[in-house]
């Protein structure tokens, strides 16, 4: 039987990471405003691989006994000034989900729950996969500065990206 603290605050991460989902909607949106139709595709990519994530979530409560309950999501917000602007939110949000993981975990090893613990590893590997893309946008976006040219071809190249669901999605083993 899953832990009552544990269950709870995996629900609480499951909305978290269907709120992330709703936020990277928002952001494609945003681009495809923008007719920058790549970034729209880049952030489309990482809303489903949000939801992917909320799955985990879901199918781990389940199959370890717990109850799914869900919460309303957050609106997220709906206009940025700027692709930069846009992954230097990214980037922030990332870190938050980051700093949300690593609670998870130290939850799961002061709970004792170690399939709970086992379960968070491959998450807490992902977070350092999200920050590293979205900081390596940041980072190309401000070499470009003000040199609008250098938007376009970025743009094709993040119109490239495309969704690979993890090997377990269920996360039945993490």
């Amino acid at each position: 039987m899953l832990n009552e603290k544990i269950e709870k605050a995996f629900n609480e991460q499951l909305l978290a990471e269907t709120y992330s989902a709703y936020l990277y909607w928002s952001m494609s949106a945003c681009f495809d405003a923008m007719n920058l139709s790549g970034f729209a595709n880049w952030m489309r990519v990482q809303a489903q691989e949000e939801m992917t994530h909320a799955l985990k979530f879901y199918h781990f409560l389940i199959g370890r006994g717990g109850r799914v309950t869900l919460g309303a999501i957050e609106a997220p917000p709906a206009q940025w000034d700027s692709p930069l602007a846009v992954f230097e939110a990214v980037c922030a949000h990332e870190r938050k989900v980051t700093g949300l993981i690593n609670k998870l975990v130290e939850l799961a090893q002061g709970q004792k729950d170690h399939a709970a613990n086992a379960f968070l590893q491959w998450f807490v590997s992902e977070q350092v996969e999200e920050e590293a893309a979205a900081e390596d946008a940041v980072r190309k976006l401000k070499l470009m500065g003000e040199a609008p040219g250098g938007l376009f071809p970025l743009d094709q190249q993040m119109g490239s990206r495309k969704f690979t669901p993890p090997a377990d999605p269920e996360g039945a083993s993490g």
